[in-house]
């Protein structure tokens, strides 16, 4: 069964490196002797992993650096637990999709290999690394990732209180942005917290809590302890936009002048009140779409053979063709 963590961030402002995790990592890398650590996000990346050693050292684990071995396939075969950096997501996953640990380290972390991904290597735990707050510095071959977890992840999401809301209003535009195209849940984790992934179970855990996105809902928070195993059972769709189509349409949209998504809006509303109006004769939105493009056009005569819901649901009240 699959054992990993996802968290924000390695350091925290006042404590040492990983200092605020330090409880929940003993039990991940418990049995643990030899841990591979991936650096390849980091800029500095032999700083990076003796700064980790140094922190994971007291609980008994050596820590050792994949861009120092021979073969970071073998040293992952021989690792009892691997542990993915922080840094920019997009040279991390270009650096593991050429030297081909993003398709290897996959099918060990599902097999029960302990992972911890911080930061950009939580963004390599989802499906892709497109909710990264990275700059795009070097070009992947492609943004799939691990895929250990069936949503994305955006880390560092901001505190509530902090800067007067202004930076979580930010990045919540820029979340709604990927849901405009994609739908697909996001967890958005502050700094301080992760996610925990044991089996088939997952959970919020941390000093700090997160919000969760989820396309045609409003964002919800949540807090440490909170059970998060729903999203363990998504189905992400990706590339599926449902944003207006063009410039226009989401110009007249907002009302500013006439055009075809001041219509639209106007048809959807007609629609969704007589579906509501003929609930009890279970009224499509098919027949519901008939009625309201009939009355924009002033069209009184329909071809049908669908005799009860029209007669039933005629355009403002007028039999839109003779019933015989």
């Amino acid at each position: 069964m699959p054992e990993f963590m996802l968290l924000s961030n390695s350091f925290s402002p006042g404590q040492g490196a990983l200092e605020h995790a330090m409880d929940e990592l003993a039990i991940l890398f418990a049995g643990a002797q030899n841990v591979l650590f991936v650096p390849y996000a980091a800029s500095d990346p032999d700083g990076y992993t003796d700064a980790m050693q140094a922190a994971l050292g007291s609980m008994g684990v050596q820590v050792v650096g994949a861009h120092l071995t021979a073969d970071p396939l073998t040293a992952l075969v021989q690792a009892d637990a691997v542990f993915v950096g922080g840094g920019n997501a997009f040279r991390l996953l270009r650096a593991v999709q050429r030297n081909g640990l993003l398709s290897a380290i996959g099918p060990r972390v599902r097999a029960g290999l302990p992972y911890l991904g911080v930061s950009a290597g939580a963004n390599l735990a989802c499906p892709t690394i497109r909710t990264t707050n990275d700059m795009p510095v070097v070009q992947p071959a492609s943004l799939a990732a691990l895929g250990l977890v069936p949503f994305q992840v955006n880390p560092h999401y901001p505190v509530a209180d902090l800067y007067d809301g202004q930076p979580r209003q930010a990045r919540d535009r820029r979340l709604e942005e990927f849901l405009e195209e994609n739908d697909v849940p996001v967890l958005g984790l502050c700094e301080g917290s992760w996610l925990r992934v044991s089996g088939a179970r997952a959970a919020l855990g941390g000093t700090a809590g997160g919000r969760v996105f989820t396309r045609g809902e409003s964002p919800r928070d949540v807090q440490p302890g909170d059970d998060l195993t729903r999203l363990l059972d998504t189905r992400p769709h990706f590339d599926s936009p449902t944003r207006l189509p063009t410039r226009k349409y989401r110009a007249a949209a907002d009302g500013s002048r006439d055009g075809p998504g001041r219509d639209l809006l106007s048809d959807l509303r007609r629609m969704s009140g007589l579906v509501r109006q003929y609930a009890d004769l279970r009224l499509g939105g098919t027949d519901a779409s008939v009625v309201a493009i009939c009355e924009r056009f002033g069209i009184v005569t329909v071809a049908t053979v669908n005799l009860r819901d029209f007669a039933a649901s005629p355009p403002s009240g007028r039999a839109i063709f003779p019933r015989s």
